[in-house]
């Protein structure tokens, strides 16, 4: 069985070393810098004379006026809990914010028509409106369900996620 040599990288040339003159023959002895510290300038003493005095002890602060306590500060309800007057019907699926659709997906048994009021909850959205057009595959319709991929035209911008309420009346 014949065998074969391992082929190797180029082979590169060893530099020559030249002669070295004298002066680059003795050897360089580095010298040791030594770092000095800048001292401070000091402000010219003052005579004792000149000299205020200082006071001992600091003057008693005003006792501060009594006043009522304020009022304390109540939380703002969560985004997703509806008011008694809503019905929680869908969640917001996608947001086109160049032409203010939002599509929707509904919940199993809820119907959304032409001139239902809506109102759409979420973690920076919050606002009413009167629905004014329903779009299923680019089809103006006046009745949507829970089966329908469909579109609706928004006042505000909202955002995915957002809780969508029917506003009983």
């Amino acid at each position: 069985m014949a065998t074969r040599k391992k082929v190797k990288g180029k082979a590169r040339a060893k530099r020559k070393k030249r002669p070295a003159s004298k002066a680059t023959r003795r050897r360089t002895v580095r010298k040791a810098r030594t770092i000095r510290k800048k001292i401070a300038e000091k402000a010219p003493r003052r005579p004792a004379s000149s000299k205020k005095p200082r006071p001992t002890a600091k003057p008693a602060a005003k006792p501060a006026p009594i006043s009522e306590p304020a009022e304390a500060v109540r939380p703002q309800p969560s985004p997703a809990q509806p008011v008694s007057s809503e019905q929680r019907i869908g969640v917001v699926t996608h947001y086109y914010s160049h032409l203010s659709v939002v599509a929707m997906q509904l919940e199993p048994g809820a119907r959304l028509r032409v001139g239902d009021v809506i109102h759409i909850r979420g973690h920076t959205t919050d606002f009413t409106q009167r629905i004014e057009s329903l779009e299923v595959n680019h089809a103006s319709v006046s009745e949507a369900g829970p089966n329908d991929d469909f579109g609706l035209k928004v006042v505000d911008h909202a955002r995915e996620h957002d809780v969508v309420f029917k506003v009983r009346s």
